[in-house]
């Protein structure tokens, strides 16, 4: 007697129902709500995968369930609940607006059918349920598009692992590509570069630019992880974008926990030095999100903003990220269309 299948299939397919191409948005993910309850089940997940935390996985296990998700939900609840807005958390809503955007765009600029998605790495909708929709609705080419600029293993790396554990239930899986980064994509960097510019046209220019990245271990950079690099790069092209030297636009990370050495220089720390220096008024932009969340909002705009005061600073004032932005969008766009090379879906 057959076993019963492990794989999900279609049936009742017609020949001539349409072919279309897919674009998958996959940003990090988002409590349903801001409260320790719904960070649980978040934290785990997210805290839970060996991409982000590369322990031993016993031990992590131990500490993970044995403390953290004792003590972290109730501080993470308190940090949503001070960005939560009435139409619920700001990275979901603002990457749901940035989707339904790029739909917007490639409607117009190819001639299709092509059908734009959102996932979230953690949390709702996760992944697997937006690959197996989009076939249900006839995408048989997709291209995943992980809205991290920058490479790590710990971000776009859990991304394909996800999407490859997907692929593995699917009896007739859809041709696939993936982004992995566009850091230096010149449609990108020139998105940042106008979005500074109009933001100092309407509220002046501070005394310095501070390019604030999510840290990872230094660690996993040594062992072969390019995020650093990256990085760097990103900050060197909008450097000469923007026509300043490294004493003008200075780089830094943020995010850490624990006790190991991530990548520096930190940014609670950079902020508290500037002011030390005599910096009165500091911008500060986080081109490593793409959309707005709790480290661009509560992280950056309001803890280090406070630390900047503290330290004798007169005013941090955070750029916000590209959200769904005009640029953004045509930027995504262009990256998804060229990504879709000889498909006919893209004009190619």
């Amino acid at each position: 007697m057959p076993r019963s299948s492990h794989y999900t299939g279609l049936t009742g397919v017609s020949d001539d129902q349409p072919v279309k191409a897919g674009v998958l948005l996959v940003n990090l993910g988002t409590p349903a709500a801001p409260t320790a309850k719904a960070l649980r089940p978040y934290l785990a997940e997210f805290l839970g995968d060996p991409r982000v935390i590369e322990y031993p996985r016993w031990l992590w296990q131990l500490i993970l369930h044995g403390v953290i998700l004792r003590i972290r939900p109730p501080r993470s609840a308190h940090a949503y609940g001070r960005i939560w807005t009435p139409q619920g958390s700001p990275l979901r809503v603002g990457s749901e607006a940035l989707a339904a955007g790029l739909q917007t765009e490639l409607d117009q600029r190819a001639p299709g059918p092509i059908r734009v998605a959102l996932a979230m790495r953690y949390g709702e909708p996760s992944v697997a349920h937006q690959i197996e929709q989009l076939q249900r609705d006839g995408v048989r080419r997709l291209v995943v598009l992980p809205l991290y600029p920058q490479y790590s293993a710990t971000s776009t790396g859990s991304v394909i692992d996800a999407v490859a554990d997907s692929f593995k239930t699917l009896r007739w899986p859809p041709e696939l590509r993936i982004i992995n980064d566009y850091h230096d994509n010149p449609g990108h960097i020139e998105a940042l570069a106008q979005s500074i510019e109009h933001w100092w046209a309407a509220n002046g220019r501070g005394d310095k630019l501070l390019l604030s990245f999510h840290g990872i271990p230094e660690r996993y950079v040594q062992a072969g992880d390019p995020y650093f690099q990256q990085c760097q790069a990103t900050a060197r092209r909008l450097r000469e974008r923007l026509g300043l030297d490294e004493s003008q636009l200075l780089l830094s990370f943020q995010s850490r926990v624990g006790r190991e050495r991530w990548l520096h220089p930190y940014t609670d720390a950079t902020v508290r030095e500037l002011a030390a220096q005599g910096v009165k008024r500091l911008d500060v932009a986080c081109p490593g999100f793409a959309v707005d969340c709790l480290e661009t909002l509560e992280e950056i705009a309001m803890q280090n903003r406070d630390f900047f005061i503290e330290a004798g600073g007169q005013e941090l004032r955070y750029i916000p990220a590209l959200n769904d932005s005009a640029g953004q969008v045509s930027s995504l766009a262009a990256l998804a269309l060229r990504h879709m090379q000889g498909w006919p879906e893209a004009g190619a």
